[in-house]
């Protein structure tokens, strides 16, 4: 019976190891509650988070709060009672963003708060933060910032050129 029990625990601190791993490389820990969801409403829940490149991942809220004590999280462990998952990623809008969507069309998923650094969000901070720009947005305005001045060089230094050959082309029309 005791080698069981050890197994038990060995196995337990290993989940608790991989969470304090996980949220040391995450940016934002989300808390939602589980109100029913059906299978199919997880799956496709998991893979539009995947898309995003984020984790929800069910948990169990005593190994979780052990994951979380001494972590920057430490102050979202009042929002893990009852059946939660927790969202965890390294770009906080684009995470914020699936789940606020989602939680839009299905009731069953209920946004409870959030880690955010050392910062504790409620649902409406989640929601506040899910109308940010996410990180690929925002770098592609600067793309698209720095691509115009770009574009309208080379369009100021190529008009000389065009005019130019233009009027070549003129006197070549006239000469002939």
């Amino acid at each position: 019976m005791t080698a069981k029990m050890n197994a038990q625990r060995q196995k337990k601190a290993e989940i608790v190891a991989g969470k304090q791993q996980t949220l040391q490389q995450s940016e934002i820990v989300i808390v939602t509650v589980n109100k029913g969801l059906n299978a199919a409403a997880a799956v496709d829940l998991r893979n539009k988070v995947r898309e995003a490149g984020a984790t929800y991942q069910v948990a169990k809220n005593t190994l979780v709060k052990r994951a979380l004590s001494g972590s920057a999280f430490a102050g979202i462990d009042k929002y893990l009672t009852g059946p939660t998952a927790l969202t965890t990623s390294s770009d906080p809008v684009a995470a914020a963003k699936v789940l606020v969507e989602f939680a839009k069309t299905n009731e069953k998923l209920e946004i409870v708060g959030a880690g955010f650094g050392e910062q504790v969000l409620d649902a409406n901070g989640v929601k506040n933060l899910a109308k940010l720009p996410s990180l690929n947005e925002l770098r592609a305005k600067i793309v698209g910032l720095l691509q115009a001045p770009a574009t309208k060089i080379a369009g100021v230094l190529q008009a000389p050129a065009g005019q130019l050959a233009r009027v070549m082309a003129a006197k070549a029309k006239e000469a002939a």
